[in-house]
């Protein structure tokens, strides 16, 4: 049985940057890797953190971040925790076999102003030390814990202060996206370098779109393998059961999106290519998962989707297929978290190891079983 993360914490001790061998600090790190040897996992604690407050789920989250890199087949020294004066204040220094260095800076939020010059000083500062050779071999990379797709600030103080070329952001979504794929397919760590060096400073967009493909090549796999149980033929007139993500964007949140198409407007809306959308009809069950929070929310679907874009849903012209929902219950306050516990009650992960990747299960609209759909909602409906 894999412990959970505070369980970890409470086991380590408080996390700090006193020196030593058998500090907190370093109990946590040797744990991590002695035992947390699928990327799985390690996104089972990376949610922990971010669904938790406090100094000491920050600090973890730091380690944890650093610890991908590692995942990606880089070199990673650890930073500290919290900077003092005379030693250089970086998060994690990454160092790829090619010669490239990252300079990591881990932020839980964007909401509070971000000073980039902080984290271009520490790329200068390392390359005057020579630990890193130049400009042309270093960027420095925000990595986010919950963006604000609202709030933006910096991105766009990146793009005003004409440093798209020196500094970049991710989600820790995304990161963790990246480092399942190159744990389970052919993705190389040059591809890696390839992903983080593009032009323009945020990252999510094209690793969302490598993930969905990697979501359906997984689903294919699987079904040819027999690795989801059977399922029974539907009798007619009989509901099916969907899962389907939301992602927050520029317009709002996944979840303030749910509350306002389902809850409020009674619709949801899927575009040409989403799975499924042919096979989506009155009386069956839809269930919506907001992406590193869980499922939020379910209902039933009242009309099968028509070709009717609907001005209430952003971006209806990538997604013009609006259906009816009715019988709806949002919990954003309360989601559905779908950690290593959850999956081991559900029929998709039978006999899977519950440590390896499975953020394919959450990152395209599919078919579930009646079984799952209530273990995934908790028959919320009846409480």
């Amino acid at each position: 049985m894999s412990l959970k993360l505070d369980q970890i914490l409470a086991l380590v001790g408080k996390l700090d940057d006193m020196p030593g061998e058998q500090t907190p600090r370093e109990r946590f790190r040797r744990f991590l890797q002695e035992n947390v040897l699928e990327i799985g996992r390690l996104r089972d604690y990376v949610e922990e953190c971010l669904r938790n407050s406090g100094e000491q789920y920050c600090r973890a989250l730091q380690d944890l971040v650093n610890y991908v890199g590692r995942f990606l087949q880089f070199e990673v020294a650890f930073g500290r925790y919290h900077g003092i004066q005379g030693e250089i204040g970086f998060d994690g220094l990454w160092t790829s076999p090619k010669g490239f260095h990252l300079v990591v800076e881990v932020k839980t939020t964007e909401v509070y102003a971000i000073k980039t010059s902080v984290l271009m000083d520490y790329v200068n500062q390392l390359i005057s030390e020579k630990k890193i050779p130049d400009l042309d071999h270093a960027i420095g990379l925000y990595v986010v814990g919950r963006p604000d797709p609202e709030v933006r600030q910096l991105e766009n103080a990146i793009i005003a202060e004409k440093r798209t070329d020196q500094l970049r952001i991710i989600s820790v979504e995304s990161l963790l996206t990246l480092a399942e794929m190159m744990n389970e397919y052919d993705v190389a760590h040059e591809d890696i370098l390839a992903v983080l060096k593009p032009s323009g400073p945020t990252i999510d967009p094209i690793i969302d779109l490598m993930g969905r493909l990697v979501s359906e090549e997984k689903e294919e796999e699987a079904q040819t393998k027999e690795e989801i149980p059977a399922r029974e033929p539907e009798a007619e007139g009989e509901a099916s059961y969907w899962l389907t993500p939301v992602k927050s964007d520029e317009t709002g949140t996944a979840e303030e999106t749910i509350e306002s198409l389902v809850g409020q407007a009674h619709i949801y809306a899927f575009g040409d290519r989403t799975p499924g959308r042919r096979h989506l009809k009155p009386d069956d069950w839809i269930c919506f998962y907001a992406s590193g929070k869980g499922v939020v929310g379910h209902a039933q679907i009242s009309s099968s989707p028509q070709k009717k874009p609907d001005s209430r849903v952003h971006h209806h012209e990538k997604y013009p297929w609006t259906f009816s929902l009715k019988n709806h219950r949002i919990y954003v306050e309360q989601p559905i978290v779908i950690d290593a516990t959850t999956r081991a009650q559900l029929d998709y992960f039978r006999g899977r190891d519950q440590s390896k990747p499975w953020a394919w299960f959450v990152q395209a609209t599919r078919k579930i079983t009646k079984h799952d759909f209530e273990i995934l909602i908790r028959t919320r409906n009846e409480k």
